[in-house]
């Protein structure tokens, strides 16, 4: 990499800065694109009704395809792999990534009916050659197996990608942020740092995961009475080792409640990443054989999803648990932002089935996998970047990032708050901002890509519902029957009559001859808007169809 730089090099963002999820940056060199992680996330359902998740808008990088070399992944969360089973039917390349990481991705595209991906597993300290790039991988702690932060070294010098961190001193699977190697990194020089900025608000550092575990000792030691039921997240597989230990230390067996918290540990044990007796594990429904206080079950549902184990529990919706005054419910996760109304509603409904509820606010029971400001003076202090860009944060976050990064001696425009699609021409004589590419989101319903329009009209019929024009029309364009049905709105007789001969009308006076189909719809739904703003100020989507 000691060759004199001959093409510009840019860090592009696609998704991940001025949000959370969907995280997606690409670096450009040339004729070479490496992507660091391929994340979604998950849409609000009132504002996106009916969408599974939201991956970026990718579409620079399909247009520069056959420069796109491999994706490198930071670690296993959805908001880092998630967009893979779709990005990787338009640009299939090799993808890095630790044990763990790459075996999430390889059970996303089973469940997505795909083939296995180019998934090349590396360690700590490996170090990756691709096109202009060359790629170190160093271990950091999160509240994942296996994660990385990212070296990366360029033909105008080292940019350091952080990835999600914190500086854990008592990991649960010993594996320790490497400062020292990170030390070392800051010492030859960085040009470039980006950092995770989720917690820059939050004053001190972040509670060691082992914490949790000891918190959980004490409430499974308060419970002993109830059965216990513990809502975390799926992927996080240290938390639910610690909870399946100390089940076990006070005689209980353990159930798994959701597809994805069973596939999830399914894949760790796999992997050896956990273990557990094989006695120790039970069918969920074979969880009536066990007596209360000698059972465990551990649950999904942290977030208040829609169809989660925890919230069909919640609800009474649950096939094999029925939750009473015998429980003790946890939720072991902290609320991602916009979910606080749905989790709320969960922790209500359980407590007045007789549970006894216990979340973070109340108890110990999450630790976060970011780093708070503590953290992020560390590294800042260790990496001694030249330039510095904020990034998985919203717009506040990052603006806070900054103002750190100030306070840590970094000049103010040495700094830059990125926004989706920006592109950034970096090198050592500083940060240019270039025309921006485009960006934005794509809908995702039942695995196929959805345009916006189509997300506004599953909004307009979850708010005013869906008519069906039904015009027969037959070989001489004569009166023929017209039927309306309706879904999700309640109309009056009246009214009904009215659309229909309407209808009626204009396909008795031939106003639908020699009309191509398209335009006889048009007139369809002109003429059905009409009525509807005019008798009732709303208008349903409407769908016509015309049988000849």
């Amino acid at each position: 990499m000691g060759k004199k730089a001959k093409s510009k090099l840019k860090v592009i963002f696609l998704g991940g800065v001025g949000e959370i999820g969907k995280n997606m940056t690409a670096l450009e060199y040339g004729d070479d694109i490496i992507l660091i992680d391929c994340g979604m996330t998950f849409p609000d359902p009132e504002i996106n009704p009916g969408v599974d998740y939201i991956v970026p808008d990718y579409s620079y990088l399909l247009d520069n395809k056959e420069k796109v070399k491999a994706i490198f992944l930071t670690h296993g969360h959805e908001d880092h792999i998630g967009a893979l089973p779709t990005f990787l039917k338009d640009i299939p390349v090799p993808i890095y990534g630790s044990k763990i990481s790459i075996a999430f991705v390889d059970n996303k595209l089973r469940k997505n009916n795909q083939d296995e991906a180019d998934g090349r597993v590396v360690d700590d300290g490996d170090v990756i050659e691709v096109g202009a790039f060359k790629v170190e991988f160093i271990a950091v702690t999160h509240s994942i197996a296996g994660a990385f932060a990212l070296a990366i070294e360029t033909p105008y010098g080292m940019i350091f990608y952080t990835g999600d961190f914190k500086i854990d001193h008592t990991p649960v699977d010993g594996r320790h942020t490497d400062l020292t190697r990170i030390a070392e990194l800051g010492k030859k020089g960085v040009l470039l740092m980006m950092q995770d900025s989720t917690n820059v608000e939050r004053a001190g550092y972040t509670m060691s995961e082992s914490q949790v575990g000891k918190s959980l000792d004490n409430i499974f030691n308060d419970n002993r009475n109830n059965r216990i039921v513990i809502a975390t997240f799926a992927s996080n597989i240290h938390r639910v080792q610690q909870i399946i230990n100390v089940a076990i230390k006070y005689g209980r067996r353990v159930a798994f409640s959701g597809r994805s918290m069973e596939s999830m540990v399914e894949i760790a044990k796999k992997i050896r990443a956990m273990s557990y007796p094989e006695d120790s594990i039970i069918p969920l429904d074979k969880i009536n054989e066990i007596p209360y206080d000698r059972l465990c079950i551990i649950s999904t549902g942290t977030q208040g999803e829609h169809d989660s184990a925890l919230t069909r529990m919640a609800f009474n919706d649950h096939r094999k648990v029925v939750i009473g005054d015998n429980d003790t419910v946890i939720l072991s996760a902290s609320p991602i932002p916009g979910n606080e109304r749905s989790i709320y509603k969960v922790i209500n409904n359980l407590a007045k089935q007789g549970a006894k509820v216990i979340y973070e606010s109340l108890y110990e029971v999450h630790a976060s996998g970011h780093a708070c400001r503590e953290e992020l003076k560390l590294m800042l202090a260790l990496v001694k970047p030249k330039y510095f860009i904020p990034v998985h944060g919203e717009y506040r976050h990052l603006k806070k990032h900054i103002e750190l990064a100030v306070e840590m001696g970094i000049p103010k425009q040495r700094t830059l708050i990125p926004e989706l699609g920006f592109c950034i021409d970096v090198s050592k004589k500083g940060l240019l901002q270039e025309t921006p590419v485009k960006w934005g989101s794509t809908m995702v319903v039942d695995g196929l890509e959805t345009d916006y329009e189509q997300v506004l009209d599953r909004r307009k019929i979850a708010a005013e519902g869906l008519v069906i024009a039904l015009v027969k029309l037959d070989s001489a364009h004569q009166d023929s029957p017209v039927e309306i049905i309706t879904k999700g709105t309640t109309l009056d007789e009246k009214l009904l009559d009215e659309l229909k001969e309407s209808l009626e009308y204009k396909a008795s006076g031939g106003d639908f001859y020699g009309m191509y189909r398209e335009d006889a719809e048009k007139v369809i739904r002109k003429t059905l808007t009409r009525i509807f703003y005019s008798r009732i100020k709303r208008c349903p989507l409407i769908v016509p169809i015309i049988v000849e």
